[in-house]
């Protein structure tokens, strides 16, 4: 019998990894895509019912350990397609649930026209920009997260021209603004996912240059987060904040080399200086007097013979 969840529809925005529990293979990873997932209770794909049953109990912003039967995920066949799932897998799923959309948008996002879910996404982006003032970092990511979700890839590959430029307009700044979030909660492998994904659609993107600079530098990555510098530097010559990151990197380096320096003049040392040979004249008079000894007695053998 089916959990009274499922006599209505709710839509849920989660991120989760899932995996085979007996093999551990991970045949999926959102955080990693940084696509979030709709999840329709209700309405959700037969191998996602115990997923959707598990999410149904969460909160927003929880996260959770699942674990799904065989029965309720990818069946008896399992999947051979992508992803890929063994017959009869048990499943462990991690998730967290971004957040909720029952009823304030008034109608499912499938039944939405394009301007109505671009519309819709901006709200998530504008409510996001104001938590982000506040300096509420998990709740403005909670909402660009929900703002992306609106313009997943399947809807994305279905717009051209104008439509898809009104929404790259919404969905680029919310990446941007996750790898700012991202940033300032130093997760900035994650903030370079979000500026690489704008940079896939707008490679000349001054904003996703420098965000996904400043997170590389922050790893040690100074050669790329240069790269990404220099790149925002052509197109922004002169912006004062690049100059001055380039001007740290450079600063860094310097450091770098000298300690480096100190490292290897410790290793091996100072050349030892060679000194001039001083002559032990005591030495040659003794070598002297032997020879002429030596031709003197010879001398004198020859006579005798």
């Amino acid at each position: 019998m089916y959990p009274l969840y499922l006599s209505y529809c709710k839509y849920e925005i989660v991120h989760y990894r899932a995996w085979a529990e007996s093999t551990k293979h991970k045949f999926e990873d959102t955080w990693h895509e940084q696509q979030p997932l709709e999840l329709v209770l209700g309405k959700e794909k037969k191998e996602m019912t115990g997923l959707a049953i598990g999410v149904s109990s969460m909160k927003s912003g929880e996260r959770a350990l699942l674990h799904v039967g065989w029965d309720l995920g990818y069946g008896k066949e399992g999947s051979f397609s992508f992803p890929n799932v063994p017959p009869m897998a048990d499943l462990l799923y991690v998730v967290e649930l971004i957040g909720f959309d029952e009823t304030k948008e008034g109608k499912a996002r499938g039944d939405m026209t394009v301007e109505e879910r671009i519309g819709a996404a901006d709200r998530r982006k504008m409510d996001g920009n104001a938590l982000f003032k506040e300096d509420k970092l998990e709740e403005a990511m909670q909402q660009y997260e929900m703002a992306i979700a609106y313009m997943g890839d399947d809807f994305m590959f279905q717009l051209f021209g104008k439509y898809r430029d009104m929404a790259l307009a919404v969905k680029n700044p919310c990446h941007l603004n996750m790898a700012a979030c991202l940033i300032k909660l130093k997760r900035y492998e994650e903030a370079i996912g979000h500026c690489s994904i704008v940079l896939a659609e707008d490679e000349n993107n001054v904003k996703a240059m420098f965000r996904r600079g400043k997170a590389r530098a922050e790893l040690g990555q100074t050669d790329a987060a240069r790269e990404d510098f220099l790149k925002a530097r052509k197109y922004a010559p002169g912006d004062k904040t690049i100059a001055r990151e380039l001007r740290m990197l450079a600063e860094h380096d310097k450091v770098v080399y000298e300690k480096q320096k100190e490292i290897y003049k410790g290793i091996f040392g100072p050349r030892p200086e060679t000194k001039p040979k001083t002559t032990n004249w005591l030495i040659l008079l003794w070598q002297w007097l032997i020879s002429l000894f030596y031709r003197i007695f010879r001398r004198e053998r020859v006579k005798a013979d």
